[in-house]
């Protein structure tokens, strides 16, 4: 098992994402692509990603990311508040040598193909097709359940939050996972290759992930910041595509609150400004500032000056609102 040695300032240094991690999601589906567990969960993904990443892209990022075994670690680097396109940019940037050492790892189990030799030494050519790669995949697999992975993710943010709050650090570390075991002063976590790590005071980033499936994981260099990253609940069929469009008028969210008032409701989700409700459900400042305060005073939303202008973000209560609709009532199809 994996053993995670605190001292008395790393238990206040422990984080807890508030949102998902793009590069992790990108590395931890690529693993679930070539499992058949989790069929409730991943079933109708699995085929989707399938049908629509072509087969030379999706096997040059299997070839980094094998279904069991080492992942290199600049494929998952420290996420930037930016998100996606910002962590794409560091994994493209890389050192040569960290790119060298990473891949060897990899190849030391089979013959290095020749892209991953040209990527290791960091040929311009390789890291193009690395690049392309990525964002083709990003935009079958991951984009378009973007919403439904953030959702898992922001409700197991808001559990650990309570948690916290209410019952203290070590009820936190105790309820993590199934295979997490709170030892004072050690973090257990069994399924794990037998490792020791040693915070040293650096603290630990708890990441929840919707892709990481019954086992957490971490990055394998103990010199880079400590992360855990583990599986939240899973609920059949809640991965389902995004909640970012335009909602369906037969969507029951809808026929409670109105289609527009749906619409901004979802706006919030990662947080929005008004001008960015207004544009997201079609009308102007002043019908999506009415929508804005119809849903602060229900609980579903709240409000924040941030500068000059105003950022609605939703509430635990209107999240419960929405997980219920995309478990329950997204329209057949």
């Amino acid at each position: 098992m994996l053993r995670i040695h605190f001292t008395g300032q790393d238990l206040r240094r422990i984080t807890v994402a508030a949102g998902p991690a793009s590069m992790w999601e990108l590395l931890l589906s690529l693993h679930m692509v070539q499992h058949r567990d989790g069929r409730l969960v991943f079933g109708d993904w699995r085929r989707d990603v399938r049908a629509k990443v072509a087969p030379d892209q999706l096997r040059l990022l299997l070839e980094l990311a094998p279904a069991s075994g080492y992942s290199p670690d600049f494929l998952t680097p420290a996420e930037p508040p930016a998100g996606f396109e910002a962590a794409l940019q560091t994994v493209l940037s890389t050192p040569r040598q960290s790119l060298r050492q990473q891949l060897s790892m990899i190849s030391g189990r089979r013959p290095p193909s020749t892209w991953i030799q040209a990527l290791a030494n960091g040929e311009p050519r390789a890291l193009r097709r690395l690049d392309d790669a990525i964002r083709a995949y990003h935009e079958a697999a991951i984009a378009p359940y973007w919403s439904s992975i953030g959702m898992l993710v922001a409700a197991d943010q808001a559990r650990r939050g309570r948690t916290l709050v209410s019952h203290g650090v070590d009820d936190l570390l105790s309820s993590l996972h199934p295979r997490v075991r709170w030892e004072p002063p050690e973090l257990q976590v069994l399924g794990m290759r037998d490792r020791h790590l040693q915070l040293e005071g650096r603290g630990i980033h708890l990441q929840p992930s919707a892709f990481c499936w019954q086992v957490p994981t971490k990055l394998r260099d103990p010199r880079l910041p400590p992360i855990l990253v583990y599986p939240v609940d899973h609920t059949p069929g809640i991965l389902g595509p995004g909640l970012g469009g335009a909602v369906q008028a037969a969507d029951p969210l809808s026929v409670l609150l109105g289609v527009t008032r749906a619409t901004a409701l979802e706006a919030t989700f990662s947080g929005c400004t008004t001008t960015q409700m207004a544009e997201l459900c079609q009308v102007s400042l002043a019908s999506a500032s009415h929508q804005a305060g119809v849903l602060r005073s229900a609980g579903l939303i709240t409000t924040r000056r941030t500068g000059s202008s105003v950022r609605h973000e939703i509430t635990e209560r209107g999240l419960c609102l929405l997980s219920a609709r995309q478990q329950f009532g997204r329209p057949a199809h």
